[in-house]
């Protein structure tokens, strides 16, 4: 192709202006963009997410860039600062679509790179601290900061030199604190429930033991806004580099992809200057928790229906369990009439288009979702994606069946994995397989075994009649588990015969 940069060339501020004219390249000037955020966890997510709504608004905005910092990893910077910050996402859809992020105008690692991580939190123009982590990251215990964790421990003794998250964000502060700055908002956006108050919790826990006056300083002055963030992001592989070297005409050390649904909620609570999020398709709201109540009980529950449904019938991904009519049919089925009217959604959250878009997203044939996958750890997700629906339907009176039959698939597919011999990837493996051992078809003795594990099914749930005989017969309706019988089970629902 004409003016493609030349094979051994790396993707770079010298290269980009060669690239095909199918690939989307920054639409401002690198040069004019300034630091305005320090992003701690730069890793495949933030890149692929947050990176990206910060790319869509620095055009118009310059001074919203960020400082990506890895706390203990070299690979990003040294990966990326060859190209200048530069990186490709491949967004992956019905038509996949290549873009040039550069958003990203400085990579820090604090392994090597303290003081200079230092430096920029204290820098004036920061006014927004991001973080992608896990929940590792928070060293937490509970609910607390787990002050015998070892970086905890270590930064406890040594503030000035920390190793940790939070004790990198109270250095930052400590250093503001002290020279009468603005401290700026700390915003969490990693998946993890009420995760603004939780990291404002742990910090001030820490900043107690390290300055009781800071500690008050932070309280009544740092702003930890919740957020809620969404979009399925597949690990870069050497499959993924091959692909966009050969798109671009130069290498990239590290591309990233993901399905081109992305949603970012967060809390308007901020302490300090914030970027236009909403100009980037941010939704800017009060109510963190509906939101994240909408994607646990809509999109996590039809998820795991689908894994135990359609792992029983032998499908492999959430594209082919969609490609089922019966099975596609009934998922909807279950967000529209028996999940979205009985939960509280947020009040601007329009339940048809999000059910819609968790369709289009599930139909998504570039994204190989592993049902697998999805059913790991059921003892721990069923509880909070699909029996608190039931227990808000028994409540408001509302039919359960539907949500029944996507617990009983569970216990099949538990039963199944135990008469073949599978371990469970799931905490309770030597107990559940051991019930799955014992189930004999017969629907009172296999619900009612499953049932005595209240670590799962809480009462008083457990303990209602009205529950315990749809189960019975939703597990009846599934008979031994197999396709043809998950089948029938599906086109009685879909007619309208149970």
């Amino acid at each position: 192709m004409s003016g493609m940069a030349h094979d051994s060339q790396r993707l770079s501020t010298q290269t980009l202006h060669d690239l095909p004219a199918i690939v989307t390249r920054p639409g401002y000037r690198l040069d004019d963009a300034r630091i305005g955020v320090v992003h701690i966890g730069a890793g495949a997510f933030h890149r692929a997410h947050q990176a990206v709504y910060i790319d869509d608004l620095l055009a118009t905005h310059p001074d919203w860039a960020i400082c990506g910092v890895s706390l203990h990893s070299t690979e990003v910077r040294d990966a990326l600062r060859p190209q200048q910050g530069l990186y490709t996402l491949l967004m992956l859809g019905e038509q996949t679509q290549l873009r040039v992020i550069g958003s990203m105008r400085e990579l820090l690692s604090a392994r090597d790179q303290s003081a200079a991580v230092l430096a920029r939190l204290a820098d004036p123009a920061v006014r927004l601290v991001t973080l992608t982590i896990t929940e590792k990251g928070y060293c937490l215990a509970g609910q607390d900061l787990d002050t015998a964790h070892p970086d905890i421990v270590h930064d406890l003794h040594a503030p000035d030199a920390p190793r940790s998250a939070i004790g990198y964000i109270v250095a930052g502060l400590r250093q503001r604190w002290k020279l009468g700055l603005v401290p700026y908002t700390v915003l969490s956006c990693d998946n993890l429930a009420d995760n603004g108050h939780r990291l404002r919790r742990a910090v001030l826990q820490y900043a107690r033991r390290v300055d009781e006056a800071l500690a008050r300083w932070i309280e009544a002055e740092v702003s930890f806004p919740c957020s809620m963030v969404d979009s399925i992001t597949p690990a870069t592989d050497d499959a993924l580099r091959e692909r966009v070297r050969g798109e671009l005409g130069c290498m990239d050390a590290w591309p990233i992809q993901r399905e081109t649904y992305a949603q970012w909620v967060i809390e308007d609570r901020f302490c300090n200057e914030r970027p236009p999020f909403e100009l980037a398709g941010v939704t800017m709201s009060h109510d963190i928790a509906g939101y994240d109540r909408a994607k646990l009980r809509l999109l996590n529950g039809a998820h795991s229906t689908l894994a135990y449904l359609g792992s029983l019938m032998n499908l492999e991904t959430v594209a082919e369990a969609m490609n089922q009519p019966l099975l596609a049919g009934f998922v909807e089925r279950l967000m529209r009439g028996a999940i979205a009217p009985v939960i509280a959604l947020p009040q601007n959250l329009d339940a048809s288009a999000y059910i819609d878009a968790i369709l289009a997203r599930f139909r998504n044939p570039a994204i190989r979702h592993r049902l697998a996958q999805i059913a790991w750890d059921g003892s721990q997700k069923l509880p909070v994606r699909l029996l608190s629906t039931m227990a808000e339907a028994l409540v408001a009176n509302q039919s359960i069946d539907a949500l029944c039959l996507s617990i009983a698939a569970w216990m099949q597919f538990v039963r199944r994995q135990a008469r073949l011999g599978v371990a469970l990837a799931d905490p309770l493996n030597d107990v559940l397989t051991a019930i799955g051992r014992a189930c004999t078809g017969d629907a009172a003795c296999d619900v009612n075994a499953f049932l005595q594990r209240d670590t799962v099914f809480a009462p008083p749930l457990s303990r209602d009649a009205r529950f315990i005989h749809a189960l019975q017969a939703a597990y009846a309706a599934l008979a031994d588990g197999s396709p043809a019988s998950i089948s029938q089970a599906l086109t009685a629902v879909m007619n309208g015969d149970t």
